[in-house]
């Protein structure tokens, strides 16, 4: 066993170089898995599921071999073929948990349109505007503007300085449906604070609570849906998240719009209706069944099992993925050790590891990617400032917070073909196809501002925010919670996606606080140009360093992100854009795209010389010889 030791850790927490994604029971023989699983059931009480456990670890074993597996009868062998071929069809259980975490999602969208619209009008009943006409001079204008943009920042800034990292000692505890529960009641209390405040000062302070209930939902609602969801489809639930951020942010224009004539109370009521989603999620998230994978790190078993018997279609399924999810943590946690670490609740010890131990790091670095790439953008100058952008553009409050709407509306419709996408075409491509289009009509939209005549000036504007928003809904909306939740190993899972959900709101507080003096620097044309540059930036940036995680289980990931960040970027400038241009540039259609990753059939015992990184190279690369050979 020493042998498939070394070879396990060259292919998880250290350095994959081969490629390959393995089984955790790959070359185990039929008699030492099932005294593994006897082993299993006995240690955690689960003698009387015994025979599912050993059909589910066979066919957990052999997935593509189901059909011949002697042990699995014919309604065994329909339900796994199911799979594939219904792989939509699941309890109501699955998507009962899915529907509370996308109302969960729409709170966030609702609580960052809220503001949007209050902007209109709350910085003249507190006494700062920060406008020019409104304002007695410049000096007192620009310290407004930092004022408005500390305010619209202040959620962002407490999430990303504490309320992201404390999810994750929070989510130790009470687990992923207790943190949610807590979330919920921040942000119901938060908002009708927010309703109710008489001072700037005392916004502020309402916001942090709100922030407060922000960071909780953002770390744990996406790691909740990655954990109960099936591989097949993971992304298509996972990214329900972003849908329903959409679609919370188009029913907050759509208050915005409900309220904007009432008056001096009209920004009171924007922000405070916020409150109304977190009603059902408070009262439902009970009744969602907790996260498997957090229940056996508890060593609840039992329990575990309970719970995928609710997000399962059969018994036989549950029993394979408990199994297999227990068998991946043992794998996982003998990585860890071999790598140097222990295991260990230690939040600050676990977060050092995330820099430090190969595989974590490159995780590390691609969630952050993807999150810095969200604000990079530009998406975020418009859903917190398109009132006041179409404002400058010429519109009165009316018609701005009508441009908001249509701006919602495209953000919603738009983020839906991602679910049928994300799946198929993969969390890269969305990203590379959306990126180029985002920057030209980001630029297109800037320089509208240029256009002669009212009607023409603002329609030509709005028509391109519409168009940069149609290409950001189905790929850098919803991959960056998506991927963000699924690239960390569950041992670092909550305080990986603690620090993916930490960057993106430091930007986006970064954001918030630069955009409104931004806007008077630069004017709405060089602030929508430089935006469009960080497009770029963020495509090359996406192209080199971000592996694809579709159709690959959590755990297989280990051996997605055990391959070398050279390596990685070596391919895709060598392989991947050489191929692009034969055949998308110059029309050549010859072989596909070689893969970089494969998935190893059976490994055969090596004898224990073969240690080092080099000869396990070495070996394989003579293996694939051999075979092209033959």
């Amino acid at each position: 066993m020493a042998s498939r030791a070394n070879r396990d850790v060259v292919g998880g927490m250290t350095e994959n170089l081969t490629g390959e994604i393995k089984n955790p029971l790959e070359g185990l023989t039929h008699d030492e898995l099932m005294a593994s699983v006897e082993s299993y059931a006995t240690d955690n009480d689960l003698t009387d599921i015994l025979p599912l456990l050993k059909k589910g670890a066979l066919a957990g074993q052999k997935p593509a071999e189901t059909g011949s597996i002697p042990e699995l009868d014919e309604q065994d062998r329909h339900v796994l073929r199911e799979e594939i071929t219904r792989r939509w069809h699941h309890p109501w259980a699955l998507y009962y948990t899915i529907i509370l975490n996308s109302i969960a999602a729409a709170i966030q969208g609702w609580d960052q349109t809220g503001s949007n619209g209050a902007n209109l009008t709350f910085d003249k009943q507190f006494g700062i505007p920060n406008n020019s006409p409104d304002c007695p001079d410049k000096a007192t204008c620009d310290r407004n503007q930092w004022i408005v943009g500390f305010i619209n920042a202040t959620p962002y800034i407490t999430i990303c300085l504490f309320a992201g990292w404390l999810s994750d000692p929070i989510n130790h505890m009470i687990g992923r449906k207790g943190t949610i529960f807590l979330a919920a009641i921040f942000s119901l209390l938060a908002p009708i604070g927010s309703a109710l405040t008489q001072t700037w000062g005392q916004l502020v302070a309402c916001r942090v609570l709100l922030g407060i209930g922000m960071g909780l939902k953002e770390v744990t609602v996406p790691v909740y849906s990655a954990e109960n969801a099936p591989t097949n489809i993971r992304g298509g639930l996972v990214m329900s998240w972003q849908v329903w951020t959409a679609f919370g942010i188009f029913l907050g224009t759509c208050a915005n719009l409900i309220v904007a004539n009432v008056g001096n109370i009209a920004w009171r009521l924007q922000l405070g209706s916020a409150f109304i989603p977190a009603v059902p999620l408070l009262l439902g998230v009970y009744f969602c069944p907790e996260s498997p994978r957090w229940l056996i790190t508890k060593g609840k078993h039992r329990k575990a099992y309970e719970s995928l018997l609710r997000l399962r279609n059969s018994p036989l399924q549950a029993a394979r993925d408990l199994y297999m999810i227990h068998a991946t943590l043992v794998e996982e946690k003998n990585m860890l050790e071999a790598s140097g670490f222990a295991k260990t609740d230690n939040m600050f010890v676990r977060f050092f590891e995330l820099f430090t131990v190969p595989r974590l790091r490159r995780a590390t670095q691609a969630s952050g990617i993807v999150m810095i790439a969200q604000q990079m953008c530009g998406i975020n100058i418009i859903a917190f400032y398109s009132s006041t952008i179409f404002s400058l553009a010429g519109a009165d409050n009316i018609h701005a917070l009508l441009a908001s709407f249509g701006f919602g509306l495209i953000n919603f419709v738009f983020a839906w073909p991602a679910v049928w996408t994300i799946d198929t075409y993969g969390r890269r491509t969305l990203l590379l196809f959306t990126f180029p289009n985002m920057c030209w009509t980001l630029l297109c939209a800037g320089f509208c501002f240029w256009v002669p005549g009212k009607t023409a000036h603002l329609g030509s504007i709005a028509f391109f925010v519409y168009l940069f928003d149609a290409f950001y809904s189905p790929g850098e909306g919803p991959v960056p919670f998506t991927y963000s939740a699924e690239v960390f190993p569950l041992s670092h899972r909550e305080v990986g996606m603690a620090w993916a959900v930490a960057t993106n709101n430091f930007w986006a507080s970064i954001l918030s606080l630069t955009f409104p003096y931004m806007l008077r620097a630069f004017t709405a044309q060089g602030a929508f140009g430089f935006y469009a540059g960080l497009n770029l930036i963020a495509f090359v940036l996406i192209f080199l360093f971000l592996p694809e995680t579709k159709q690959r289980s959590l755990e297989e990931l280990d051996y997605v992100f055990g391959v070398p960040t050279r390596t990685h970027a070596r391919y895709q400038l060598t392989q991947v854009l050489p191929w692009w241009i034969r055949r998308y540039i110059f029309g050549r259609k010859g072989a596909p795209c070689p893969e970089l990753y494969k998935i190893s059939e059976a490994v055969e015992p090596q004898t224990d010389e073969v240690q080092d990184l080099g000869e396990v190279l070495s070996v394989t690369a003579a293996k694939e010889k051999d075979n092209e050979a033959a």
